[in-house]
Protein backbone atom coordinates (compact mmCIF):
# COMPACT_ATOMS: atom_id res chain seq x y z
CA UNK A 1 0.00 0.00 0.00
CA UNK A 2 2.95 2.90 1.13
CA UNK A 3 4.64 1.51 -2.62
CA UNK A 4 1.07 2.42 -4.37
CA UNK A 5 1.30 5.53 -2.47
CA UNK A 6 4.27 6.60 -3.03
CA UNK A 7 3.99 6.78 -6.48
CA UNK A 8 1.25 9.53 -6.47
CA UNK A 9 1.49 13.02 -6.93
CA UNK A 10 0.27 14.90 -3.47
CA UNK A 11 -2.67 16.03 -5.05
CA UNK A 12 -3.08 12.23 -5.95
CA UNK A 13 -2.77 10.67 -2.57
CA UNK A 14 -5.36 13.50 -1.32
CA UNK A 15 -7.69 13.10 -3.65
CA UNK A 16 -7.41 9.32 -3.61
CA UNK A 17 -7.99 9.69 0.32
CA UNK A 18 -10.96 11.93 0.07
CA UNK A 19 -12.57 9.12 -1.94
CA UNK A 20 -12.15 6.36 0.49
CA UNK A 21 -12.67 8.16 3.85
CA UNK A 22 -15.85 6.75 5.80
CA UNK A 23 -17.76 7.69 8.80
CA UNK A 24 -17.32 11.20 9.37
CA UNK A 25 -15.58 11.58 13.25
CA UNK A 26 -14.46 8.14 13.33
CA UNK A 27 -10.09 6.73 11.89
CA UNK A 28 -10.27 5.27 8.59
CA UNK A 29 -8.07 3.17 9.09
CA UNK A 30 -10.25 1.58 11.96
CA UNK A 31 -12.99 1.70 9.54
CA UNK A 32 -11.10 -0.31 6.90
CA UNK A 33 -9.52 -2.59 9.33
CA UNK A 34 -13.31 -3.32 10.08
CA UNK A 35 -14.82 -3.52 6.49
CA UNK A 36 -11.75 -6.10 5.53
CA UNK A 37 -12.96 -8.68 8.13
CA UNK A 38 -16.52 -8.34 7.04
CA UNK A 39 -17.05 -10.66 4.22
CA UNK A 40 -20.64 -11.55 5.16
CA UNK A 41 -21.67 -8.45 4.03
CA UNK A 42 -25.20 -8.34 1.95
CA UNK A 43 -24.11 -7.07 -1.59
CA UNK A 44 -27.31 -5.48 -3.42
CA UNK A 45 -27.31 -4.48 -7.02
CA UNK A 46 -28.59 -1.26 -6.09
CA UNK A 47 -29.24 1.16 -3.34
CA UNK A 48 -31.13 4.00 -3.52
CA UNK A 49 -30.24 6.17 -0.30
CA UNK A 50 -32.98 8.66 0.06
CA UNK A 51 -36.94 7.69 0.56
CA UNK A 52 -38.62 11.21 -0.65
CA UNK A 53 -40.70 10.98 -3.56
CA UNK A 54 -38.30 10.47 -6.32
CA UNK A 55 -35.76 7.94 -4.09
CA UNK A 56 -39.27 5.68 -3.64
CA UNK A 57 -40.39 6.48 -7.14
CA UNK A 58 -37.12 4.91 -8.21
CA UNK A 59 -37.42 2.05 -6.34
CA UNK A 60 -40.38 1.64 -7.31
CA UNK A 61 -39.45 1.85 -11.23
CA UNK A 62 -36.41 -0.64 -10.57
CA UNK A 63 -38.67 -3.09 -8.74
CA UNK A 64 -41.00 -3.12 -11.21
CA UNK A 65 -39.07 -3.45 -14.16
CA UNK A 66 -39.22 -7.14 -16.09
CA UNK A 67 -35.43 -7.05 -16.56
CA UNK A 68 -34.59 -6.90 -12.52
CA UNK A 69 -36.58 -9.30 -11.33
CA UNK A 70 -33.51 -11.12 -10.32
CA UNK A 71 -32.05 -8.54 -8.84
CA UNK A 72 -31.69 -6.82 -5.07
CA UNK A 73 -32.77 -3.47 -4.67
CA UNK A 74 -32.46 -1.92 -1.35
CA UNK A 75 -34.08 1.73 -0.33
CA UNK A 76 -32.63 3.66 2.61
CA UNK A 77 -35.30 6.32 4.33
CA UNK A 78 -34.00 8.02 7.29
CA UNK A 79 -37.56 8.54 8.46
CA UNK A 80 -40.46 6.43 9.51
CA UNK A 81 -42.61 4.46 7.45
CA UNK A 82 -45.55 7.35 5.98
CA UNK A 83 -48.77 5.29 6.18
CA UNK A 84 -51.81 7.19 5.22
CA UNK A 85 -54.88 4.78 6.41
CA UNK A 86 -57.88 6.91 5.43
CA UNK A 87 -57.87 10.30 2.89
CA UNK A 88 -58.69 13.36 5.03
CA UNK A 89 -61.13 15.63 4.12
CA UNK A 90 -58.16 18.11 4.56
CA UNK A 91 -55.89 18.78 1.44
CA UNK A 92 -52.22 18.85 2.29
CA UNK A 93 -50.72 21.91 1.94
CA UNK A 94 -47.68 20.62 0.30
CA UNK A 95 -48.49 19.38 -3.30
CA UNK A 96 -46.96 18.90 -6.49
CA UNK A 97 -47.67 20.04 -10.46
CA UNK A 98 -47.93 16.47 -12.25
CA UNK A 99 -46.58 16.63 -16.09
CA UNK A 100 -48.44 13.90 -18.12
CA UNK A 101 -44.36 12.78 -18.90
CA UNK A 102 -44.23 12.33 -14.76
CA UNK A 103 -47.97 10.66 -15.13
CA UNK A 104 -46.67 8.38 -17.53
CA UNK A 105 -43.52 6.99 -15.19
CA UNK A 106 -46.48 6.63 -12.08
CA UNK A 107 -48.48 4.55 -14.75
CA UNK A 108 -45.46 2.74 -15.99
CA UNK A 109 -45.36 0.56 -12.30
CA UNK A 110 -49.26 1.22 -11.56
CA UNK A 111 -48.71 4.02 -9.03
CA UNK A 112 -50.91 6.30 -11.38
CA UNK A 113 -53.96 4.52 -10.50
CA UNK A 114 -53.83 4.20 -7.23
CA UNK A 115 -53.36 8.47 -7.37
CA UNK A 116 -56.81 8.98 -9.57
CA UNK A 117 -58.45 6.25 -7.17
CA UNK A 118 -57.75 8.48 -4.12
CA UNK A 119 -57.94 12.29 -5.79
CA UNK A 120 -56.00 14.41 -8.24
CA UNK A 121 -57.05 17.35 -10.04
CA UNK A 122 -56.29 17.94 -13.81
CA UNK A 123 -55.94 21.25 -15.48
CA UNK A 124 -56.27 22.54 -18.71
CA UNK A 125 -55.08 26.04 -19.21
CA UNK A 126 -52.50 27.86 -17.09
CA UNK A 127 -52.60 31.67 -17.56
CA UNK A 128 -49.54 33.79 -16.60
CA UNK A 129 -49.55 37.49 -15.99
CA UNK A 130 -46.94 40.49 -15.79
CA UNK A 131 -48.12 42.96 -12.67
CA UNK A 132 -45.95 45.76 -14.13
CA UNK A 133 -48.18 45.85 -17.52
CA UNK A 134 -51.36 44.34 -19.74
CA UNK A 135 -49.14 41.49 -20.83
CA UNK A 136 -50.17 38.20 -20.77
CA UNK A 137 -49.58 34.44 -21.96
CA UNK A 138 -52.54 31.24 -22.24
CA UNK A 139 -50.85 27.82 -22.45
CA UNK A 140 -53.36 25.68 -23.55
CA UNK A 141 -54.13 22.73 -26.31
CA UNK A 142 -56.16 22.88 -28.98
CA UNK A 143 -58.35 20.48 -27.51
CA UNK A 144 -58.25 21.25 -24.23
CA UNK A 145 -56.32 18.15 -23.33
CA UNK A 146 -54.90 17.72 -20.01
CA UNK A 147 -51.71 20.00 -19.05
CA UNK A 148 -50.90 18.53 -16.05
CA UNK A 149 -52.21 17.21 -12.65
CA UNK A 150 -52.13 19.10 -9.00
CA UNK A 151 -51.55 15.85 -6.33
CA UNK A 152 -51.10 16.22 -2.67
CA UNK A 153 -47.24 14.86 -1.86
CA UNK A 154 -48.84 12.71 0.92
CA UNK A 155 -51.03 10.92 -1.82
CA UNK A 156 -48.17 10.48 -4.49
CA UNK A 157 -46.18 8.32 -1.46
CA UNK A 158 -48.63 6.73 -0.04
CA UNK A 159 -49.09 5.20 -4.15
CA UNK A 160 -45.40 4.32 -4.01
CA UNK A 161 -45.21 2.74 -1.04
CA UNK A 162 -48.32 0.61 -2.32
CA UNK A 163 -46.44 -0.49 -5.49
CA UNK A 164 -43.13 -1.07 -2.95
CA UNK A 165 -45.21 -3.59 -1.28
CA UNK A 166 -46.54 -5.22 -3.98
CA UNK A 167 -42.83 -6.00 -5.32
CA UNK A 168 -41.09 -6.73 -1.60
CA UNK A 169 -39.55 -9.96 -2.65
CA UNK A 170 -37.35 -7.83 -4.88
CA UNK A 171 -37.18 -4.48 -3.07
CA UNK A 172 -36.27 -4.05 0.36
CA UNK A 173 -36.88 -0.87 2.21
CA UNK A 174 -35.25 -0.02 5.70
CA UNK A 175 -36.50 2.63 7.31
CA UNK A 176 -35.15 4.91 10.08
CA UNK A 177 -32.11 3.74 8.61
CA UNK A 178 -29.61 6.38 6.99
CA UNK A 179 -26.26 6.08 5.32
CA UNK A 180 -23.56 7.79 7.46
CA UNK A 181 -20.25 6.40 5.60
CA UNK A 182 -18.94 5.11 2.23
CA UNK A 183 -15.84 3.38 1.02
CA UNK A 184 -15.40 3.64 -2.87
CA UNK A 185 -13.66 0.31 -4.76
CA UNK A 186 -10.49 1.27 -6.17
CA UNK A 187 -6.89 0.57 -6.36
CA UNK A 188 -5.87 2.31 -3.62
CA UNK A 189 -9.05 1.70 -1.60
CA UNK A 190 -8.42 1.23 1.87
CA UNK A 191 -11.65 -1.18 1.92
CA UNK A 192 -11.14 -4.99 1.22
CA UNK A 193 -10.71 -5.96 -2.12
CA UNK A 194 -14.33 -6.28 -3.35
CA UNK A 195 -15.48 -3.91 -6.10
CA UNK A 196 -18.55 -3.00 -4.75
CA UNK A 197 -19.74 0.64 -2.70
CA UNK A 198 -19.08 0.17 1.03
CA UNK A 199 -22.00 1.72 2.75
CA UNK A 200 -21.93 2.05 6.62
CA UNK A 201 -25.17 2.51 8.52
CA UNK A 202 -26.05 4.43 11.46
CA UNK A 203 -26.79 1.39 13.49
CA UNK A 204 -22.73 0.19 13.06
CA UNK A 205 -24.01 -2.37 10.20
CA UNK A 206 -22.77 -2.76 6.52
CA UNK A 207 -23.40 -3.34 3.67
CA UNK A 208 -22.25 -3.32 -0.42
CA UNK A 209 -24.02 -2.37 -3.34
CA UNK A 210 -22.76 -2.96 -7.05
CA UNK A 211 -24.61 0.80 -8.09
CA UNK A 212 -25.53 3.82 -5.13
CA UNK A 213 -28.03 5.62 -6.51
CA UNK A 214 -27.77 9.30 -4.34
CA UNK A 215 -31.80 10.39 -3.92
CA UNK A 216 -31.17 12.21 -0.57
CA UNK A 217 -31.78 15.83 -1.34
CA UNK A 218 -30.38 19.21 -1.98
CA UNK A 219 -27.61 18.58 0.93
CA UNK A 220 -26.44 14.82 -0.03
CA UNK A 221 -24.14 12.86 1.73
CA UNK A 222 -23.78 10.68 -1.48
CA UNK A 223 -22.48 13.56 -3.16
CA UNK A 224 -20.35 15.38 -1.06
CA UNK A 225 -18.83 12.10 -0.40
CA UNK A 226 -18.10 11.25 -3.39
CA UNK A 227 -16.53 14.76 -4.10
CA UNK A 228 -18.67 15.91 -5.94
CA UNK A 229 -19.44 19.73 -7.08
CA UNK A 230 -22.69 21.52 -6.14
CA UNK A 231 -23.09 24.98 -7.65
CA UNK A 232 -25.73 26.65 -5.52
CA UNK A 233 -27.50 30.12 -4.30
CA UNK A 234 -29.82 31.06 -2.11
CA UNK A 235 -32.58 33.30 -3.62
CA UNK A 236 -33.62 36.52 -1.70
CA UNK A 237 -37.47 35.03 -1.39
CA UNK A 238 -39.62 32.13 0.61
CA UNK A 239 -42.20 30.30 -0.72
CA UNK A 240 -45.71 30.41 1.35
CA UNK A 241 -48.31 27.80 0.66
CA UNK A 242 -51.83 27.34 2.05
CA UNK A 243 -54.56 25.07 0.86
CA UNK A 244 -57.44 28.04 -0.24
CA UNK A 245 -61.28 27.91 -0.32
CA UNK A 246 -62.76 29.04 -3.25
CA UNK A 247 -66.00 32.35 -3.09
CA UNK A 248 -68.32 29.83 -5.23
CA UNK A 249 -67.53 26.60 -7.18
CA UNK A 250 -66.11 26.63 -10.24
CA UNK A 251 -64.17 24.21 -13.34
CA UNK A 252 -61.45 25.07 -11.63
CA UNK A 253 -59.25 23.90 -14.07
CA UNK A 254 -56.67 26.64 -14.73
CA UNK A 255 -53.67 26.97 -13.25
CA UNK A 256 -52.98 31.17 -12.47
CA UNK A 257 -49.58 32.68 -11.90
CA UNK A 258 -48.87 36.47 -11.99
CA UNK A 259 -45.35 37.72 -11.74
CA UNK A 260 -45.65 40.23 -8.79
CA UNK A 261 -42.25 42.55 -8.06
CA UNK A 262 -41.57 40.52 -4.98
CA UNK A 263 -42.07 37.31 -6.86
CA UNK A 264 -44.38 34.99 -8.26
CA UNK A 265 -47.98 33.85 -6.69
CA UNK A 266 -49.68 30.99 -8.21
CA UNK A 267 -53.45 29.69 -7.47
CA UNK A 268 -53.48 25.89 -8.53
CA UNK A 269 -56.64 23.96 -8.46
CA UNK A 270 -57.21 21.09 -5.93
CA UNK A 271 -60.75 20.65 -6.10
CA UNK A 272 -64.17 22.59 -7.31
CA UNK A 273 -63.90 24.17 -4.62
CA UNK A 274 -60.90 24.44 -3.13
CA UNK A 275 -57.02 25.92 -4.81
CA UNK A 276 -53.22 25.44 -3.53
CA UNK A 277 -51.40 28.50 -3.22
CA UNK A 278 -47.78 29.00 -3.74
CA UNK A 279 -46.14 32.58 -3.04
CA UNK A 280 -42.44 33.33 -3.58
CA UNK A 281 -41.64 36.59 -2.26
CA UNK A 282 -39.15 38.17 0.43
CA UNK A 283 -38.46 36.31 3.52
CA UNK A 284 -40.17 39.23 5.72
CA UNK A 285 -43.01 39.95 3.18
CA UNK A 286 -43.09 35.48 3.40
CA UNK A 287 -42.84 35.61 7.82
CA UNK A 288 -44.98 38.48 7.72
CA UNK A 289 -48.05 36.93 5.31
CA UNK A 290 -47.85 33.43 7.54
CA UNK A 291 -48.64 35.47 10.99
CA UNK A 292 -51.32 37.48 9.34
CA UNK A 293 -55.43 36.94 11.17
CA UNK A 294 -57.06 34.89 8.00
CA UNK A 295 -59.08 38.20 6.59
CA UNK A 296 -56.19 40.23 6.01
CA UNK A 297 -54.31 36.90 4.68
CA UNK A 298 -57.31 36.34 2.44
CA UNK A 299 -57.34 40.08 1.16
CA UNK A 300 -53.86 40.06 0.25
CA UNK A 301 -54.23 37.41 -2.08
CA UNK A 302 -57.50 38.63 -3.53
CA UNK A 303 -55.44 42.22 -4.23
CA UNK A 304 -52.82 40.04 -5.90
CA UNK A 305 -54.28 39.15 -8.64
CA UNK A 306 -56.09 41.69 -11.02
CA UNK A 307 -59.64 42.20 -11.35
CA UNK A 308 -59.94 43.26 -15.09
CA UNK A 309 -57.85 42.12 -18.01
CA UNK A 310 -58.06 41.52 -21.41
CA UNK A 311 -58.47 37.57 -21.12
CA UNK A 312 -60.84 34.90 -20.90
CA UNK A 313 -61.29 34.29 -17.67
CA UNK A 314 -60.49 35.94 -14.18
CA UNK A 315 -59.32 33.87 -11.36
CA UNK A 316 -61.37 32.55 -8.70
CA UNK A 317 -61.95 34.77 -5.71
CA UNK A 318 -60.89 33.43 -2.13
CA UNK A 319 -62.98 33.38 0.85
CA UNK A 320 -60.55 31.64 3.34
CA UNK A 321 -57.92 29.80 3.86
CA UNK A 322 -57.75 26.06 5.93
CA UNK A 323 -56.72 26.78 9.65
CA UNK A 324 -52.57 25.73 10.41
CA UNK A 325 -52.23 25.39 6.57
CA UNK A 326 -50.05 28.87 6.17
CA UNK A 327 -46.15 28.06 5.98
CA UNK A 328 -43.08 28.91 4.22
CA UNK A 329 -39.95 27.76 3.34
CA UNK A 330 -36.70 29.29 1.42
CA UNK A 331 -35.64 28.88 -1.83
CA UNK A 332 -32.30 28.61 -4.00
CA UNK A 333 -30.68 26.92 -7.19
CA UNK A 334 -28.45 24.39 -6.83
CA UNK A 335 -26.68 21.87 -9.63
CA UNK A 336 -24.30 19.42 -9.75
CA UNK A 337 -21.24 20.00 -11.92
CA UNK A 338 -21.61 15.30 -12.47
CA UNK A 339 -24.61 13.58 -12.20
CA UNK A 340 -22.45 10.21 -12.26
CA UNK A 341 -19.10 8.98 -10.90
CA UNK A 342 -17.82 5.07 -10.82
CA UNK A 343 -20.69 3.22 -9.39
CA UNK A 344 -22.43 5.93 -8.36
CA UNK A 345 -25.42 7.97 -9.54
CA UNK A 346 -27.72 11.11 -8.65
CA UNK A 347 -31.15 11.96 -9.48
CA UNK A 348 -34.09 14.74 -7.64
CA UNK A 349 -32.99 17.47 -5.86
CA UNK A 350 -29.32 15.52 -4.95
CA UNK A 351 -28.61 16.69 -8.68
CA UNK A 352 -30.37 19.98 -8.71
CA UNK A 353 -32.90 22.52 -7.28
CA UNK A 354 -35.12 24.57 -8.92
CA UNK A 355 -37.22 27.81 -8.01
CA UNK A 356 -40.82 26.54 -8.15
CA UNK A 357 -41.83 29.13 -10.45
CA UNK A 358 -42.42 26.89 -13.52
CA UNK A 359 -43.43 24.01 -11.09
CA UNK A 360 -40.87 21.59 -12.44
CA UNK A 361 -38.99 19.90 -8.94
CA UNK A 362 -40.48 16.75 -8.71
CA UNK A 363 -41.14 16.45 -12.68
CA UNK A 364 -37.16 16.93 -12.45
CA UNK A 365 -36.77 14.30 -11.03
CA UNK A 366 -39.46 11.93 -12.08
CA UNK A 367 -37.50 12.89 -15.89
CA UNK A 368 -34.03 11.15 -14.09
CA UNK A 369 -35.88 8.10 -13.13
CA UNK A 370 -37.33 7.69 -16.40
CA UNK A 371 -34.02 8.11 -17.88
CA UNK A 372 -31.58 6.28 -15.40
CA UNK A 373 -33.69 3.42 -15.25
CA UNK A 374 -33.77 3.02 -18.97
CA UNK A 375 -30.08 2.78 -19.44
CA UNK A 376 -30.00 0.61 -16.63
CA UNK A 377 -32.65 -1.66 -18.16
CA UNK A 378 -31.04 -2.02 -20.93
CA UNK A 379 -27.21 -2.57 -19.21
CA UNK A 380 -29.32 -5.24 -16.98
CA UNK A 381 -30.99 -6.90 -19.97
CA UNK A 382 -27.33 -7.17 -21.68
CA UNK A 383 -25.97 -8.69 -18.69
CA UNK A 384 -23.38 -5.88 -18.12
CA UNK A 385 -22.33 -4.08 -15.10
CA UNK A 386 -24.84 -2.02 -13.54
CA UNK A 387 -22.31 0.61 -12.43
CA UNK A 388 -20.72 0.79 -15.28
CA UNK A 389 -19.59 4.69 -16.53
CA UNK A 390 -20.34 2.83 -19.66
CA UNK A 391 -24.48 3.56 -19.22
CA UNK A 392 -24.34 6.00 -16.23
CA UNK A 393 -22.57 8.92 -18.82
CA UNK A 394 -25.38 8.33 -21.01
CA UNK A 395 -27.99 9.21 -18.44
CA UNK A 396 -26.12 12.42 -17.63
CA UNK A 397 -25.98 13.15 -20.67
CA UNK A 398 -29.47 12.91 -21.31
CA UNK A 399 -30.49 14.42 -18.34
CA UNK A 400 -28.22 17.35 -18.19
CA UNK A 401 -29.00 18.53 -21.80
CA UNK A 402 -32.42 19.06 -20.52
CA UNK A 403 -32.38 20.00 -16.89
CA UNK A 404 -29.10 22.97 -17.34
CA UNK A 405 -31.69 24.34 -20.10
CA UNK A 406 -34.19 24.59 -17.48
CA UNK A 407 -32.45 25.89 -14.43
CA UNK A 408 -30.79 28.52 -16.30
CA UNK A 409 -34.32 29.84 -18.13
CA UNK A 410 -36.09 29.51 -14.66
CA UNK A 411 -33.21 31.56 -13.32
CA UNK A 412 -33.56 34.40 -15.65
CA UNK A 413 -37.27 34.17 -15.08
CA UNK A 414 -36.94 34.73 -11.80
CA UNK A 415 -34.37 37.83 -11.70
CA UNK A 416 -35.78 39.19 -15.24
CA UNK A 417 -39.62 39.27 -13.18
CA UNK A 418 -38.16 40.51 -10.25
CA UNK A 419 -37.20 43.86 -11.11
CA UNK A 420 -38.96 47.22 -12.11
CA UNK A 421 -37.13 48.23 -14.91
CA UNK A 422 -38.27 50.04 -17.14
CA UNK A 423 -36.36 48.69 -20.05
CA UNK A 424 -36.75 45.10 -18.70
CA UNK A 425 -39.96 45.62 -17.91
CA UNK A 426 -40.86 46.36 -21.45
CA UNK A 427 -38.36 43.83 -22.96
CA UNK A 428 -40.56 40.98 -20.58
CA UNK A 429 -43.99 42.94 -21.97
CA UNK A 430 -42.63 42.27 -25.97
CA UNK A 431 -41.53 38.38 -24.81
CA UNK A 432 -45.14 37.78 -22.91
CA UNK A 433 -46.81 39.09 -25.95
CA UNK A 434 -44.56 37.80 -28.68
CA UNK A 435 -44.88 34.51 -26.88
CA UNK A 436 -48.23 34.44 -26.89
CA UNK A 437 -48.82 35.30 -30.48
CA UNK A 438 -46.75 32.50 -31.97
CA UNK A 439 -48.39 29.53 -31.23
CA UNK A 440 -45.75 27.05 -32.26
CA UNK A 441 -43.53 28.57 -30.09
CA UNK A 442 -46.13 27.83 -27.02
CA UNK A 443 -46.42 24.50 -28.48
CA UNK A 444 -42.54 23.77 -28.02
CA UNK A 445 -42.24 25.33 -24.43
CA UNK A 446 -45.53 23.19 -23.70
CA UNK A 447 -43.87 19.95 -25.15
CA UNK A 448 -40.55 20.73 -22.75
CA UNK A 449 -42.04 21.24 -19.83
CA UNK A 450 -44.31 18.37 -20.25
CA UNK A 451 -41.72 15.98 -20.44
Amino acid sequence: MAARFGSMTGLQCARRWSTVRLVAGRDPLVACRRWAGSTADTVYDVVVSGGGLVGTAMACALGHDIHFRDKKILLLEAGPKKVLENLSETYSNRVSSITPGSATLLSSFGAWDHICNMRCKAFRRMQVWDSCSDALIMFNKDNLDVMGYIVENDVIMHALTKQLEAVADRVRVLYRSKAVGYAWPGPFSMADSSPWVHITLGDGSTLQTKLLIGADGRNSGVRQAAGIRNVSWNYDQSAVVATLHLSEATENNVAWQRFLPSGPIALLPLSDTLSSLVWSTSHDHAAELVSMDEEEFVDAINSAFPTRVSARQLPPSIAKVDAESRAFFPLGLGHAAEYVRPRVALIGDAAHRVHPLAGQGVNMGFGDISSLVRHLSTAAFNGKDLGSMSHLTQYETDRQRHNTVLLAATDLLKRLYSTRAIPLVLLRTWGLQATNAVSPLKEQIMAFASK
